[in-house]
């Protein structure tokens, strides 16, 4: 196996599927299928999602609500991507933990570090929610923080373009997809990847981030085995 613990990073808006808001249960039960997989592995894994499928905090303040409101209902549509996935996964039999950065301990723990690696090293996954707690931050950010904290090898930022590309794939046919760049590539070609914070983060900590196509069934094990390249690896 390649990795022994990694952080997925998951985007709110690929539980849509093709809804145009809310949770596919076909595409969770999907991505579940798929994390169980890498689970039985003996891989220890721990998860970021969004939560533009229901709000996006950005998205709100542009509309005249305050910031930091807007991003406090953003995290909260952390926690229940979160719980939608945690109960997925339990009902295929793999055993979970929900860590929230914002206490709610009704339905979540509060996230501490050492909690989160011990449940790590007993085979749970868990699940972090509620961004990092502050406002202003994304959860690029949050899952690069998390991806530190607990010692993760490697960011995988599961996606629904199989890569990182020249140009949008989805808009401009001539794109070519990068097998593996560097950091300082990323920063003089002007690719988005993550936002800024999360990006500079990640490069501070020298962390890899591997961009791949989450949508496609097996491709989350392919890349945690290592015998296929399969999306795009930034590091130093």
């Amino acid at each position: 196996m390649k990795y022994t613990r990694i952080l997925l990073k998951l985007s709110g808006e690929a539980l849509m599927g093709d809804q145009e808001f809310g949770i596919s249960q076909k595409r969770l039960l999907d991505y579940a299928t798929q994390i169980k997989e890498v689970v039985d592995q003996g891989l220890q894994l721990g998860i970021v999602i969004g939560g533009g499928n229901i709000f996006r905090g950005i998205s709100g303040a542009s509309k005249g609500m305050d910031r930091v409101q807007a991003d406090h209902m953003g995290m909260l549509a952390t926690v229940i991507n979160g719980l939608a996935l945690q109960s997925a996964l339990e009902n295929l039999g793999v055993k979970t933990r929900m860590q929230s950065a914002i206490e709610m301990d009704k339905i979540a723990e509060p996230f501490i570090r050492r909690r989160a690696v011990r449940h790590l090293e007993k085979g749970r996954v868990v699940i972090f929610g509620g961004g990092t707690g502050n406002p202003y931050f994304t959860t690029d950010t949050a899952a690069t923080l998390r991806a530190i904290e607990i010692d993760a090898e490697v960011i995988l930022k599961g996606t629904r373009v199989d890569g990182i590309y020249t140009a949008d794939p989805e808009k401009d046919k001539t794109a070519t997809k990068y097998n593996n760049l560097s950091f300082d590539e990323v920063y003089k070609k002007g690719l988005n990847i993550m936002d800024m914070t999360a990006f500079t983060l990640s490069k501070e900590n020298n962390l890899p981030i591997l961009v791949f196509d989450m949508n496609i069934p097996g491709n989350l094990k392919k890349v945690v085995l290592g015998k296929e390249e399969i999306g795009t690896l930034v590091q130093d």
